[in-house]
């Protein structure tokens, strides 16, 4: 069993392409930095905490330090690979987040969506990694680093792995989690069939079996339940809420909101907000 040395001297974070031929077997050894191995193709199995578990395209393994780990590929496995050293995160993130999640090495399997913002997050990395080294590069990766850290920590048990990821009910009920996560975001129903990788019109349907309304139907209810929370309970100007809530349009957002409530939103602000103390 031998150490297998990672230079991070030049940014403490580092990624790679690691290519594994069809019964190429890498055998155990660890490192003095933190690893993290994502699958971007092929299928193999990686012996980790003393157990074998089959690997496929966006599993994820974080390993720690020192910590004994193989890698076996059945057929070709091509793997992106991101080292670094845990000085790089500031202590707040690397006590709360790093320690604290993850305390040994573990096999992750992200669902669609957690394994698409993933890979966006990689390729923001793989881009910063590929410009001229400054000081601006450095701060850019650390905080990817620590955004793809907290990713991965808020993924963890929210999806489920194996056949019933393929039923309709279960992807409507992600779709809905998803919206409620990334409400203030510019989604399109466009946008949720490609990270499921269906069609439009089928996020269409099996969302509209489940719950009576298209994905953007819903995303438009909490949209404006969340604006009428906030116009209730916060002194914020409209304009902040249209902002808060996903909308770029003052013009827009009153009409999804008069839609839902019946009302602008100002005067649901002067019917519900509550009596002053005299």
């Amino acid at each position: 069993m031998t150490m297998k040395w990672i230079d991070l001297s030049r940014n403490a974070i580092d990624l790679y392409e690691q290519k594994h031929t069809g019964g190429h077997l890498v055998s155990e050894h660890y490192h003095q930095t933190y690893q993290l191995l994502f699958v971007l193709e092929g299928e193999g199995a990686i012996r980790l905490e003393g157990g074998v578990r089959k690997l496929a395209v966006d599993d994820t393994a974080l390993i720690v330090p020192y910590s004994v780990h193989s890698v076996m590929s059945d057929f070709r496995l091509t793997l992106l690979v991101l080292a670094f050293d845990e000085a790089v995160l500031d202590p707040d993130m690397r006590a709360q987040l790093l320690h604290a999640y993850f305390p040994a090495s573990c096999l992750m399997k992200p669902g669609l969506f957690a394994a698409s913002e993933l890979r966006q997050l990689l390729r923001k990395m793989l881009f910063e990694q590929s410009r001229e080294l400054s000081p601006l590069v450095r701060l850019s990766l650390k905080v990817q680093l620590s955004q793809l850290l907290l990713l991965l920590v808020r993924s963890a048990g929210t999806e489920a792995a194996g056949a019933g990821t393929s039923s309709n009910k279960l992807r409507a009920e992600k779709i809905r989690s998803y919206i409620d996560s990334k409400y203030f975001d510019p989604l399109t129903a466009g946008d949720i069939a490609s990270k499921l990788d269906i069609s439009t019109r089928h996020v269409n349907n099996i969302f509209k079996e489940r719950y009576n309304m298209t994905p953007m139907q819903y995303l438009t209810e909490v949209r404006i339940r969340v604006a009428q929370k906030l116009l209730v309970e916060t002194g914020k100007d409209i304009i902040s809420i249209c902002f808060e809530v996903g909308y770029d349009s003052v013009s827009t957002f009153y009409r999804s909101f008069k839609a839902v409530a019946k009302l602008s939103p100002k005067t649901y602000r002067e019917l519900n907000a509550p009596t002053q103390a005299e």
